[in-house]
């Protein structure tokens, strides 16, 4: 179904608008914070095609949907009353669903991590290749262009505050201008100028700790929650007349004295107590470290929880100048990609062989969900193999003391981020990972699903047990486009029937059953088939094309005539037609769909003729 047909289905299976307390997304999935639990159908949503999983984790009904998500996301916040970050019913006071300290924490952290994790990874990479072009001398460091290039690679991450201070004042329910204007003031010049002084400041006679703001973390989000209560106390007994001025000042006024004497210092210190922290843990044993994250990452996003590393590699970069763990996850995830490969390979079932050659370009790239749900956990073997993968090629790039010179999304594109000490090791391990993957899925194997015959003759069943139906070929050829999109009411609006819109690259129309004409319209535009196990078909080329009263139009059967799939029908002159002031976009439609369970579109945006269309199911 199309992004706009999917997102309407997911939201009322989650039980409608009502039940939503707040909804956001990330790279792959459609994270709801719901009412109540009991009103979502998480076993219908997981049978909706262009739904990969439901998984349930720290207090989130999360839908997991792959690389469109966004589209998907953009059309429900355009067709109904739910908001990104200002939804009107996330005000309520709390969810339904009891949510333990842990869960509050993930649903925090990545509700203010993933709107700019693309920002943060596109930049990442800018670095690592301006890094790259550096060392290999074709770029002179005190040119204009690397100037630009630098500033345009290094931006996100020095004022990471001010984009940490947008997504934590959704997030918090805050005026998010003035938790800009907060965190313009942690990486104000002057304020940045004043870290190198040797002179002590003050605030009304109370030192002041000055500290170099600019790519931080911690403190901000201290800050704008900080300010989430005081904005609301102001709000409280300040007249309405004077709120909209007097609340921001007010809110400025105390929050940024006190997130530099209090809140910046302390947030400064967690940040530095989780780089160092991880540090101890990683020199304990590098090998050890590197086997345990390269085995139990895909574990952890499995159960939504990764979001929680995401502060702690931010902070080491911050305060160490580099991380060590995003290199080792990396090969958490090519070993994915590589199990995904052997799936691919080795599989005899053509729709598990498709699936998995498309995820595994997805997981190269860092994009796993689909890989993890629709292949390698789903076949549970591969899903094992990849972690043992994983585990040795994490291992090896931990031994060779490689290391993130900035943040990037784990994936084959973050490699330049890695250039520096240790690189060899991590395009060793991960070649580790992906090929071992690869070798294992192939030789150890796994439990193949069976492939599903279309022929109801195939294998003798009962007659009450089976689903029956009958495949429809497309007609056309042309580009696919939802039945929505007809600007014919009739038929855009489902009344007419279940179908599809193909807009013709080509005049020639072929029969897309076995069956028999049962209309033939004098002017050619229409023709409706009964095939021969009873779906009533109309293919009506273009709109309101009757009124061309047979020109450019040339029929080539009669009514009564018995076709074969893929037999001539119509010939009609596109280039014509347009130029007369019509649209040729033809809808495809079962007329006598509601007698039957279901007709299911084609996934692909152009077909041939004769290429897979529609699905009738009885």
């Amino acid at each position: 179904m199309s992004d706009k047909e999917l997102s309407k289905k997911i939201v009322t299976l989650v039980g409608g608008e009502e039940n939503v307390n707040s909804v956001f997304h990330c790279a792959t999935r459609l994270r709801f914070k719901l009412n109540d639990r009991t009103k979502a159908d998480k076993a219908a949503l997981e049978a909706t095609p262009g739904v990969i999983t439901v998984v349930e984790s720290s207090g989130q009904f999360q839908v997991v949907i792959g690389n469109n998500v966004g589209q998907v996301f953009e059309h429900m916040m355009a067709e109904t009353n739910l908001q990104d970050a200002d939804n009107p019913n996330a005000k309520k006071e709390e969810s339904s669903e009891k949510t333990n300290f842990l869960g509050k924490a993930v649903d925090i952290i990545s509700s203010i991590f993933s709107p700019i994790l693309g920002a943060l990874a596109g930049a990442g990479l800018l670095k690592g290749l301006l890094a790259l072009i550096l060392s290999f001398q074709w770029i002179n460091d005190k040119s204009g262009t690397y100037l630009i290039l630098s500033a345009a690679s290094d931006s996100v991450f020095y004022f990471l505050p001010v984009f940490l201070a947008i997504t934590s004042s959704r997030k918090f329910k805050t005026n998010t201008f003035v938790s800009v204007a907060i965190a313009g003031a942690l990486v104000y010049p002057a304020v940045i100028t004043a870290v190198s002084n040797p002179e002590r400041l003050a605030f009304l006679g109370i030192p002041i700790i000055l500290i170099n703001y600019s790519s931080s973390v911690i403190p901000i989000i201290l800050a704008v929650w900080v300010q989430s209560y005081v904005e609301r106390w102001f709000n409280s007994f300040i007249h309405q007349s004077v709120k909209n001025i007097i609340v921001p000042m007010l809110s400025l006024l105390v929050v940024i004295p006190l997130t530099f004497l209090a809140f910046g210092p302390v947030g400064n210190l967690i940040s530095q107590g989780l780089a160092n922290g991880f540090t101890w843990v990683y020199n304990l044993s590098p090998l050890i470290a590197g086997a345990v994250a390269g085995a139990f990452w895909q574990v952890f996003v499995i159960f939504g929880v990764h979001w929680g590393f995401v502060p702690v590699m931010l902070s080491n970069i911050a305060t160490l100048g580099y991380d060590t763990m995003l290199p080792m996850l990396t090969a958490a995830v090519l070993s994915q990609a590589g199990a995904t490969l052997g799936v691919f390979l080795k599989s005899r079932n053509t729709q598990m062989k498709a699936l998995a050659g498309s995820s595994t370009l997805a997981a190269i790239f860092g994009i796993t969900e689909p890989t993890i749900y629709g292949i390698t956990l789903k076949l549970k073997k591969p899903f094992i193999y990849a972690c043992i993968s994983g585990a040795i090629g994490g291992a090896i790039i931990a031994s060779g003391g490689a290391h993130a010179q900035s943040f990037a999304l784990p994936g084959l594109l973050a490699l330049p981020t890695y250039f520096g000490p240790g690189f060899l090791w991590v395009v060793i391990g991960l070649l580790v990972a992906f090929v071992l993957a690869v070798v294992l899925v192939m030789i150890l194997g796994f439990d193949d699903p069976k492939e599903e015959t279309a022929k109801t003759e195939a294998a003798p069943v009962k007659k009450e047990m089976a689903i029956e139906k009958e495949i429809l070929v497309s007609p056309l050829q042309g580009k696919v486009l939802p039945l929505e999109q007809s600007s014919d009411v009739a038929f855009a609006s489902g009344a007419m029937g279940k179908g599809i819109l193909i807009d013709p690259t080509e005049g020639v129309l072929t029969s897309p059953v076995n069956g028999t004409i049962t209309t033939v319209f004098p002017t050619g535009h229409a023709i409706g088939i009964t095939s021969n196990d009873g779906a009533e078909i109309l293919i009506h080329v273009g709109v309101n094309t009757v009124k061309l009263k047979g020109q450019f139009f040339d029929k080539r059967v009669k009514e009564g005539d018995i076709v074969k799939q893929g037999q001539l029908l119509l010939e009609f002159d596109i280039e014509q037609i347009k130029a007369a002031g019509y649209t040729t976009a033809t809808p495809i439609i079962v007329t006598n769909s509601a007698q039957y369970l279901d007709v299911l579109n084609t996934m692909e945006t152009e077909v041939k003729r004769e290429d897979y269309l529609l699905t009738v199911v009885v």
